[in-house]
């Protein structure tokens, strides 16, 4: 079986990419007749795999890490196709991989959703795993949010290198109370942290659902940390570490995304010092510098010659950090939320997002499945909305045509977003992911 399946894999992704199917069929395919294919492949990679996982950020999270780690001459294998389920890195593999099943990589990063991480680090554990958050998101599919803590924890616990934690997060920090690390067996514990000026904007899940007013209980002494967020610019940050602070230009929008960024330079740093030959770190400010939004999160394409910026939401904290990171005025304003799979079939986490910046300029429109949904929201926060239609297709067209004279920005949740791109992808040049 082993000598036929990785030949029958490729034939049935390229197969799917010309009918245009899945990305992630051809895995499946070879996880039924071979279910040893990951390991075996994965085993070989000098430096190992490293797992990101957690809420929110795991796919600009990614695409830093493996842009840092190219820059430091590292040869990556990721899964870029954005399917982070385990069939996904199993096709992402089969169009890597020569005809023997070999993979020219030096290590492995990859994006994975926190209930198939599970099934992934059981198969195939990890030397690095980064574990960004716990915020309530898919509660239909998790449960509560101690149980999406649970599946990291279990992540971490298969990590044979180290562990990188979000010394933020009291449900992520304290998966370090659970490993052995003070055993010759146990992993190593890295920290990613924020400067106290900047606490007050990543409220953890806790401090959101916490009624006003209400004492704040006192927070713990906190670890140190290997990678410190201190100042987010307009279009620059600074990071301390090594007992340094450092300033580098940014590219990417948002500050959910630069705190990733201190994620993101931690896990790279461990990866390149346990090769053994030096860390570049002014190579890696300079990728780091040079790192664009990965398709959907903070992406800005241009239509009738001014910018349309997506913004990916799929909780409360990321709604509500978008809409702190991309303040509204000037812009024109969509929103579009579908309530398939991939996007949580609970929507009533939109009423724990406060909408009233959106209040002086409104919502030009609203679309996807759930809009009549956003549009009780928004009511309640006294938001004027322009229109109402749930074909995205529709609504799209008539947002852009409606606001030719006007940046533009689109709120919206992951099955929308895809639909939007695909509309998009019409007028405008859009990123292909293949």
């Amino acid at each position: 079986m082993l000598y036929f399946s990785v030949p029958l894999g490729k034939l049935v992704r390229r197969v799917s990419r010309l009918r245009g199917g899945g990305s992630a069929l051809p895995g499946l395919v070879v996880e039924k007749i071979d279910p040893g294919f990951m390991q075996r492949t994965l085993s070989t990679l000098p430096l190992g795999v490293a797992v990101v996982s957690g809420t929110n950020g795991k796919t600009t999270t990614t695409k830093m890490v493996v842009e840092l780690l190219e820059s430091q001459g590292l040869k990556v294998f990721t899964n870029r196709t954005g399917s982070n389920f385990t069939r996904g890195v199993a096709a992402a593999l089969l169009g890597e991989v020569d005809m023997l099943g070999r993979l020219d990589a030096d290590v492995a990063v990859l994006e994975l959703d926190e209930a198939h991480a599970v099934h992934f680090v059981n198969k195939v554990p990890p030397r690095y795993c980064l574990l960004l958050n716990v915020l309530r998101d898919q509660l239909d599919r998790f449960g509560e949010i101690d149980k999406t803590a649970e599946l990291l924890q279990h992540i971490a616990a298969k990590t044979t290198g180290t562990v990188v934690l979000n010394r933020e997060d009291p449900r992520v920090a304290r998966i370090a109370d659970s490993l052995s690390t003070g055993s010759l067996s146990g992993p190593e514990v890295r920290y990613f942290g924020l400067d106290d000026s900047l606490l007050s904007t990543f409220p953890n899940d806790d401090e959101m659902r916490a009624a006003p007013g209400s004492p704040v209980p006192p927070a713990p002494a906190k670890p140190a940390a290997d990678v410190v967020l201190r100042r987010v610019g307009a279009d620059d940050a600074d990071f301390e570490y090594d007992g340094a602070t450092v300033s580098t230009a940014m590219k990417l929008r948002g500050v959910y995304n630069i705190f990733n960024a201190a994620a993101a330079l931690t896990l790279a740093r461990a990866i390149t010092g346990a090769r053994g030959t030096g860390t570049d770190h002014a190579g890696l400010l300079t990728a780091l510098s040079n790192v664009a939004p990965a398709f959907g999160r903070g992406e800005s394409l241009v239509v009738d010659g001014l910018p349309l910026e997506l913004v990916l939401v799929k909780n409360p904290s990321g709604f509500r950090l978008g809409l702190k990171s991309f303040p509204a005025a000037g812009y024109a304003t969509m929103i579009a939320i579908n309530d398939n799979y991939a996007d949580g079939r609970d929507m009533s986490w939109l009423w724990d997002v406060e909408f009233d910046t959106l209040r002086d300029g409104g919502v030009d429109q609203l679309t996807g499945s759930r809009a009549y949904d956003m549009a009780l929201r928004l009511q309640y926060d006294d938001v004027a909305i322009g229109a109402v239609d749930t074909d995205i297709s529709a609504a799209l067209a008539a947002f852009i045509g409606g606001s030719r004279d006007k940046p533009k920005r689109i709120f919206c949740t992951y099955t929308a977003m895809l639909a939007i791109r695909r509309e998009l992808s019409k007028i405008t040049t859009v990123e292909v992911v293949s």
